[in-house]
């Protein structure tokens, strides 16, 4: 009863360590999502200051671009920040879920061992039984006339 309820708990920690693990993909696409975001970022200022140096009118608007561009990188390294924290709170969640998993599997598997090795020794009493029982009949077969005269 209690190897039943033990493989069930297995079976729930798998299942809630697939979960984790998961959660932390997702995270992690994220956080690559905001590194992209922020690399077309430095690559659209460097295009932008291109697009002054030919065109130097466009420098009238180029100040309120900068601000703006700074106010998105600022607000990017912010998500970026958070979304790291999140991913570190996700892993370490994920190695405790895991951890509990494997003390778990340990414990099935210990259980495991323990029985396979009592149904083995059950099994060697019942051969050795066999072969006390087998030499004992050898044995009282050659009291009972085993002396090769057959008897005469």
């Amino acid at each position: 009863m209690a190897d039943r309820g033990l493989r069930g708990l297995i079976r729930l920690h798998k299942h809630q360590v697939d979960e984790k693990r998961r959660a932390l993909a997702d995270l992690e696409r994220t956080e690559q999502e905001i590194l992209d975001r922020q690399q077309a970022l430095r690559e659209e200022m460097v295009r932008e200051q291109a697009a002054v140096r030919e065109d130097p009118a466009l420098g009238l608007t180029f100040g309120a671009y900068v601000q703006r561009h700074k106010e998105r990188q600022e607000r990017l390294a912010q998500s970026l920040a958070n979304i790291r924290k999140a991913i570190e709170a996700a892993r370490d969640d994920l190695s405790e879920a895991f951890k509990e998993l494997k003390t778990y599997e340990i414990t099935q598997a210990n259980r495991d061992l323990r029985e396979k090795h009592e149904r083995d020794r059950k099994e060697q009493e019942v051969l050795d039984e066999i072969g006390l029982t087998l030499h004992r009949r050898r044995e009282q077969a050659e009291d009972d006339g085993g002396d090769g005269s057959g008897g005469i």
